[in-house]
């Protein structure tokens, strides 16, 4: 499944390898992954994009 997303890595990621999350969206669905533990097999968030824009507008007022 994740493996056929185009992931996107946050502009709030440092250069320098640290903590880093990429997003992947769908017509329906958007996914968040831990930049580091990919070739872990992590684990991959998905929810919809309703609740997505919700966690941003709530995140970006902080």
């Amino acid at each position: 499944m994740s493996s056929d997303l185009e992931w996107v890595k946050s502009s709030y990621s440092g250069t320098s390898g640290g903590d880093c999350v990429e997003v992947a969206a769908r017509e329906n669905s958007v996914y968040v992954r831990d930049s580091k533990a990919v070739d872990d097999g992590a684990p991959v968030l998905r929810t919809d994009r309703a609740q997505w824009a919700a966690f941003v507008t709530l995140v970006s007022a902080v």
